[in-house]
C-alpha cells in the first residue's frame, strides 16, 4: 500500500525519520531518551501525543518514537514508518514479565522469536507463522552488550493481547522455555517480515510472573537506561554497516 506524507499517525516530513528507530511504548519514555542521550534532538510527530524525535547518538542519526501499547498499536505506527518513511531498522525497547524463576528485577531479555496468542497474523492471511526476530541486528546487540559487560537473555517471547488473564499462564509458558511475557514484539515482527525491513525487541523484566518479584521506581530507572544505552549503541553499529 502506498502511503501519502505525513500519515494519518505520523505529521512528520519525508526524511525526518533515522534509519534506525528505537521503539519505547511509552510517549515520555522517548522523550526522556531523546532529552538525555541524543545530541540536538528535533520533535517530529505529535499525533495524538505520540511523541517522536530524531537526533544524534555519538555522531550517528537516530530516532526514537512510541509505539503505544499492544499489538495494534506498534503494528500502526511500525508500518507507517517502515512504509512511509523508509526508515529500516526498529528496535523494540520496553518491559516485560519474567516467565523463569531464574530471570531478576532488571534483566534484559531479548526476543529471537516471539510467539502469541493474538489474531494478528492470521487475520493478515499467515496463521501459524513464526515471527523472529532479524539475525543481523541481533547479532549486533550480542557485541555491543559482551563489550559493555551486559548479559542478554535471548530466546521467545511471548505477545499477548490479555493483560489480566490466566492464573495458570506463567507455569504452561515456561514449561517450554519462553523467557517473558509482553503486548509488542510479534505484531513488530512481522510488519518487519512482510515489508523487507529488521526489528529487535529488548525488554527489561520489570517484574516475574512466577516468583511474584516486582520492581521499585529505583530499579526500573537504572535498568531502563541500561537497556536504551544496549539500543543506542547498537544503532550507532547499523548506521555504520549501512
Amino acid at each position: 500500500m502506498s502511503l501519502n506524507i505525513p500519515t494519518p499517525h505520523i505529521n512528520a516530513n519525508k526524511g525526518d525519520f533515522a534509519k534506525t528507530v528505537l521503539m519505547p511504548g511509552d510517549p515520555l519514555r522517548a522523550k526522556y531518551i531523546a532529552e538525555t542521550y541524543l545530541e540536538n534532538p528535533k520533535q517530529v510527530n505529535s499525533v495524538r501525543n505520540v511523541l517522536g524525535y530524531t537526533g544524534f547518538y555519538k555522531g550517528a542519526p537516530v530516532s526514537v518514537m512510541a509505539s503505544g501499547m499492544g499489538m495494534p498499536s506498534i503494528s500502526i505506527y511500525s508500518y507507517e514508518l517502515f512504509e512511509g518513511y523508509g526508515v529500516e531498522n526498529i528496535i523494540r525497547i520496553g518491559t516485560a514479565g519474567a516467565l523463569n524463576k531464574d530471570l531478576k528485577i532488571g534483566d534484559v531479555v531479548v526476543g529471537m522469536g516471539a510467539s502469541t496468542n493474538s489474531s494478528f497474523i492470521k487475520e493478515n492471511g499467515f496463521s501459524g507463522l513464526s515471527t523472529i526476530a532479524d539475525y543481523g541486528i541481533l547479532s549486533t546487540l550480542c557485541d555491543v552488550a559482551r563489550s559493555r559487560g551486559t548479559t542478554l537473555n535471548v530466546g521467545n517471547l511471548f505477545s499477548t493481547d490479555i493483560f489480566y488473564g490466566d492464573s495458570n499462564f506463567a507455569e504452561k509458558w515456561s514449561s517450554v522455555g519462553v523467557l517473558a511475557v509482553e503486548m509488542e514484539a510479534a505484531a513488530l515482527y512481522f510488519n518487519a517480515a512482510k515489508l523487507g525491513k529488521k526489528s529487535l525487541a529488548i525488554c527489561t523484566v520489570s517484574d516475574n510472573l512466577v516468583t511474584g518479584e516486582v520492581s521499585s521506581a529505583e530499579e526500573r530507572q537504572t535498568a531502563f537506561n541500561e537497556m536504551m544505552l544496549l539500543a543506542l549503541e547498537t544503532a550507532v553499529k547499523l548506521n555504520k554497516q549501512a
